[in-house]
């Protein structure tokens, strides 16, 4: 028989299975030896009192065998030959539509203007160690997207945006741990990520579809309010009425094209500010309370959200035992971005700091219209890239000296690799958001004691949070509102907000293109 239980335990009992046996035996009544298996459902650490408990929800079997039945993936069949379905952007929103195309029997055709995931290495390299950014292969463009080598944080609030389990059975099925199906915040790894998304390709490809890297498209064919095809960067065209444009959050060439060929888009608030890096020992002791992290406990995470001055200001994409990224998609800009390993073991943690913008904040850049979000986003990158010696240096200020105006004497050694440039982040900034983030640490430091120090080093600027501009769709079919047969698509569109909720959203965007094909 199969029992379910929820069940809170110390960090021990929860890491040794004699243990957990004992444990669910005593608590529920159960004789230890009828119990033949347990089964972890899910897993969340409860660190809110000095005596830091683990929740889980268990199957137990009780007087019955345990069948391990592993995750497969779905029949795919041979779509070689079928009816074609152009797809912009190889990330998760396009990576998913494309395996959902050839699910339902079409043939995907992915253009992607980066590299693939190896070659992206030495792009990423090159960032890093010589400050050259490559416009095509960077940290968000190139297979996988941004997500690949921003550690594969699979967390989503979206949960009614569509089946989260699906998506993360499919990331299994491609050879991502099944440890993500049980922990409350599961991530992948920036190590391990890059080898399913090659998985995922090779899979797309071995069925007919066709992935082509380092093909940039430039511009789209439209008669009479309907998609006819796409020309890429070497001036030839693909013949297409049906396009997913999945492009990403960053793809401001495609945002400036939709706006010159008067293809209706709009400005979306989204969130700025900049990335925060702590020894990670310190975060243990503020969350854990306790002077050395145990054995049986992971990097301990953070999550902070507060209101400042009528803006909300909050923690983004935190990475316990991690690093910052030099995250620039063009020469002339500064961006910084955090990712993990798998195994989390870095010495430090980050999180990007944010506050929520307006659109009322954009009224400088209010010449662009639709983009004025964007060219404020810009604008204060460029800024960072000036004020940090107009290289991949990141204007960088200890977090104490920030919030009270104080240059930096000195600075330490941070895991950002381009290294560090001390700077007054009002030079960076304007001067609301400055002030915001200053009091904003503040009342950071009020929920977590001890947040507040020049142990801490502020990274400037943290600006990719979302997509500056939304994509308008119709709800039913998902097409632009104005062209048919154009299906804006994941977080480049305004419609996702990480790699679940994109992949969610590729795979919506593929099922409607597929219905109005049909006869």
């Amino acid at each position: 028989m199969q029992h379910e239980f929820t069940i809170q335990v110390s960090p021990e009992v929860a890491a040794y299975p004699d243990r957990l046996k004992d444990s669910v035996a005593h608590k529920n009544g159960i004789p230890k030896t009828e119990i033949r298996h347990i089964e972890i459902l899910k897993r969340s650490i409860d660190a809110r009192q000095k005596a830091i408990k683990v929740n889980l929800k268990l199957k137990v079997y009780v007087e019955e065998d345990f069948v391990n039945n592993p995750i497969k993936l779905p029949h795919y069949p041979d779509v070689s030959n079928a009816q074609e379905i152009v797809i912009i952007g190889a990330g998760p929103a396009g990576l998913f539509a494309a395996l959902r195309c050839v699910e339902l029997g079409y043939k995907p055709v992915v253009l992607e203007r980066g590299k693939d995931v190896q070659s992206r290495r030495r792009d990423l390299k090159a960032i890093n160690r010589d400050h050259i950014v490559d416009e095509d292969s960077n940290y968000c463009f190139g297979e996988g997207g941004a997500g690949t080598y921003s550690d594969g944080k699979l967390y989503t609030r979206s949960k009614k945006r569509g089946d989260v389990n699906r998506i993360l059975e499919l990331l299994v099925g491609f050879g991502a741990t099944d440890q993500i199906l049980v922990e409350a915040h599961p991530h992948i790894g920036t190590n391990k990520l890059p080898n399913i998304i090659a998985a995922i390709r090779e899979k797309i490809i071995e069925l007919g579809g066709e992935i082509h890297f380092e093909t940039r498209v430039i511009d789209f064919e439209i008669k009479n309010s309907q998609i006819n095809g796409v020309t890429l960067f070497d001036k030839s065209t693909i013949a297409t009425q049906k396009v997913i444009l999945a492009t990403g959050h960053s793809a401001r060439d495609i945002f400036e094209l939709l706006y010159r060929k008067k293809i209706e888009i709009e400005a979306k608030p989204f969130a700025l500010g900049v990335r925060v890096e702590h020894p990670q020992q310190l975060i243990d002791q503020i969350q854990y309370k306790c002077n050395v992290r145990g054995p049986y406990l992971p990097p301990s995470p953070y999550s902070i959200v507060k209101q400042v001055a009528g803006r909300g200001m909050y923690s983004f994409c935190m990475c316990p035992g991690g690093v910052i990224a030099p995250c620039a998609t063009s020469p002339g800009e500064v961006v910084t971005n955090g990712w993990s390993p798998s195994k989390r073991d870095q010495p430090t943690a980050n999180s990007g700091i944010v506050i929520e913008l307006r659109k009322e904040d954009f009224e400088p850049f209010a010449k662009y219209g639709p983009l004025a979000g964007m060219y404020f986003q810009k604008n204060i990158e460029q800024q960072a890239w000036r004020v940090g010696g107009e290289t991949q240096r990141v204007p960088a200020q200890r977090l104490v000296d920030m919030t009270n105006g104080k240059m930096s004497v000195n600075m330490p050694v941070t895991s950002y690799k381009p290294g560090l440039t001390s700077a007054d982040m009002s030079t960076v900034f304007p001067g609301f958001i400055h002030q915001v983030l200053q009091k904003g640490f503040g009342a950071f430091d009020k929920s977590m004691k001890g947040y507040l120090t020049n142990e801490a080093v502020v990274h400037a600027p943290e600006s990719r949070t979302s997509s500056p501009v939304r994509i308008p769709r119709d709800w039913k079919t998902l097409e632009h509102i104005q062209i048919k047969g154009l299906y804006p698509c994941g977080e480049g569109a305004g419609y996702a907000g990480g790699i679940i909720s994109a992949a969610i959203d590729g795979e919506k965007c593929a099922q409607a293109c597929i219905e109005a094909l049909k006869p």
